[in-house]
């Protein structure tokens, strides 16, 4: 009640008390769970954070407990062959983060990332709750098959869909729930706040390792436990993570800081186009900034949204926001109501040029996805063929995967402790942020690079290795350790922090106020789309390199291919998408909002205030 009761002071405050109200009060316009004005103090901030990290973390070790073996589920349960197996997998992962820009719309259209989180996390834990209900009831027949040894019987008409059913839950409830939940997380730091603004940098960061804690455990233990046929026991533990997740995300209700939905986007989208359209004859006026249209006051702000200052670039798109002669008539006639498939705000416009402008620089992202896929790929086939005894210990190929999630944690804290206070000073300003995400993102592109080359590198000494040994068997594995793949993995670690924490931060710093999570959806869509990318090119690679005396750079026999082409290859594109990247980060115009004020703040807060309880 102390934040409400000064929040309604307003035109006779003391300067002292207009300090107290900037320290009690958020900023952004975040509002409590209550609807009021989120009160510093007692709402977001780490408390909230913490609890956010910790449901990412155990919601990335549920989803990836199942996704991690869930092609051997396939093989081995339900008898598939591999291609049909892998062609399941595939169509299942894509279905996620299509499932991905469902739930950013629904969140910043209607629902609001808290409520969308709630609902696609309690559909996920129905759908790991399902899904050892049906692999003990009805797949794993006869009791201890599913191993690498005892096939599984056949199963009845509805069994496999019933299946099909639980995973696809899984599918709707992770993809739902990925895309807000670190747009949420971001939602607790008042970036209008000096300190709350770093934290919420940091966030970022916190929030990428925490996701790679909870890989690193389901890609140990719970791979273990299913690769030796305990299915049952790893879908339960998978299971009691998310609903662990869940509960602690719902305790954390009274604390978070919401910011409410901002109605259809689409909508607004398609009122500019068509606006622009409608005046494409119309002459402009040399000075066109006092001829677009734009809200005054707080209708121009609903639910905390920032107005957008106008920019240039997309010049056809200024014409929604110009007013004729014909409006101007009936913005005087109407006491100021508009048709907005006539007459849209200047906001309105830079949003759409915020989302035209963000494009080039997402379809940059994507390969450096195709970069990134093949640690789950070909990192491992390339390992397998290695020598993977150390004395009588085997070492699992796909268990190098955690030299990877080691960088991702050593490389965050370098950066966040050594490398980003350091370029600060170098670039000698007030900003306390050393790079900017685009900078990090295109070191990203040159460490992804460094791994490729290096994975080539590797790959040549394996063959050369493997074909001195060839004589007696063509097919056995090189002799060269695959500890020798640890420097790929570490540099996959250290881009990753460059590339996809400054990917998850530019995208929700530079996306409209009202499309926050659509901003985290392109992140998961970039990925998706590396995996078909990453499938195209293998296909083409294959179809152009295979010939009667050759079969082909990946054969199922590597050690007669030449993956090793396929690398530098892969090395060579993404330079090329380095510098294609290059000279869209140049062309880029950061958006900018319009700031607010000390005065319009503490008017925006009361006023909103009166408006929520309405």
């Amino acid at each position: 009640m102390a934040c409400l009761n000064v929040c309604k002071e307003q035109g006779h405050e003391t300067e002292e008390k207009t300090q107290k109200k900037q320290h009690i009060c958020t900023l952004d316009g975040t509002v409590d769970w209550n609807a009021h004005p989120a009160i510093r103090g007692t709402t977001g901030s780490w408390v909230a954070g913490i609890l956010i990290l910790v449901n990412q973390g155990l919601a990335t070790l549920a989803f990836l407990g199942v996704e991690v073996n869930l092609v051997l589920f396939l093989t081995r349960v339900l008898g598939q062959d591999n291609a049909e197996a892998l062609n399941n997998v595939s169509k299942w992962t894509g279905t996620v983060y299509i499932f991905s820009l469902l739930g950013a719309f629904l969140s910043d259209s209607y629902w609001g990332r808290f409520k969308t989180c709630a609902i696609f996390q309690l559909i996920f834990v129905l759908g790991l709750a399902s899904l050892p209900l049906c692999a003990y009831l009805f797949l794993l027949k006869p009791r201890g098959c599913g191993d690498k040894e005892t096939p599984c019987g056949g199963h009845s008409g509805f069994h496999e869909p019933f299946f099909y059913i639980s995973i696809y839950l899984i599918a709707l409830g992770n993809g739902g729930y990925q895309p807000n939940i670190a747009t949420f997380g971001a939602d607790q730091f008042d970036e209008e706040d000096p300190e709350e603004g770093l934290s919420k940098i940091a966030f970022f960061s916190y929030f990428y390792l925490a996701l790679n804690l909870g890989s690193l455990f389901s890609d140990t233990i719970l791979g273990y436990f299913e690769d030796e046929g305990m299915w049952t026991l790893g879908f339960w533990a998978s299971a009691g993570s998310a609903l662990l997740a869940l509960v602690l995300f719902l305790c954390g209700t009274p604390r978070y800081r919401h910011f409410k939905p901002s109605g259809n986007p689409l909508s607004r989208f398609c009122q500019v186009i068509i606006s622009a359209s409608r005046k494409w004859r119309v002459e402009i006026m040399p000075a066109v900034e006092d001829n677009l249209y734009e809200e005054a006051g707080e209708e121009s702000s609903k639910n905390g949204a920032r107005k957008m200052l106008h920019t240039e670039g997309f010049k056809f798109l200024d014409r929604a926001a110009y007013i004729t002669e014909k409006e101007l008539y009936h913005l005087e006639k109407d006491d100021g109501v508009r048709n907005p498939w006539r007459l849209c705000t200047v906001t309105q416009v830079e949003e759409v040029k915020c989302i035209l402008r963000l494009l080039p620089i997402w379809l940059c992202t994507i390969l450096y996805s195709v970069v990134f896929n093949q640690m789950a790929s070909l990192f491992v086939e390339q390992g397998a063929a290695m020598k993977t005894n150390v004395a009588s210990f085997h070492i699992p190929p796909a268990s190098m995967s955690s030299f990877d999630i080691l960088s991702v944690a050593a490389f965050i804290f370098i950066y966040r402790r050594v490398l980003d206070p350091l370029f600060a000073r170098l670039k000698n300003n007030s900003n306390p942020k050393g790079l900017t995400e685009l900078q990090r993102m295109g070191i990203g592109l040159v460490l992804a690079i460094l791994a490729m080359v290096s994975a080539g590198v590797v790959e040549c000494f394996r063959l050369k290795y493997a074909r001195k040994d060839c004589r007696s068997n063509c097919e056995s594995p090189s002799s060269l350790s695959i500890f020798w793949q640890v420097p790929q993995y570490m540099l996959i670690g250290a881009s990753e922090v460059f590339m996809y924490v400054g990917q998850i931060e530019f995208f929700n710093g530079q996306a409209p106020d009202g499309l926050k999570s659509f901003g985290s959806a392109l992140c998961m869509t970039s990925i998706s789309l590396g995996n078909y990318v990453s499938s195209l090119l293998v296909t083409i690679v294959m179809k152009f390199s295979t010939r009667d005396d050759m079969p082909g750079w990946i054969p199922g026999n590597l050690n007669k291919g030449h993956l090793d082409r396929f690398y530098f290859l892969l090395a060579a594109l993404t330079t090329a998408d380095l510098l294609v990247y290059f000279l869209c980060a140049k062309w880029y115009k950061y958006t900018t909002f319009e700031g607010r004020n000390e005065e319009d703040t503490n008017n925006n807060i009361a006023n909103r205030h009166a408006e929520l309880q309405v």
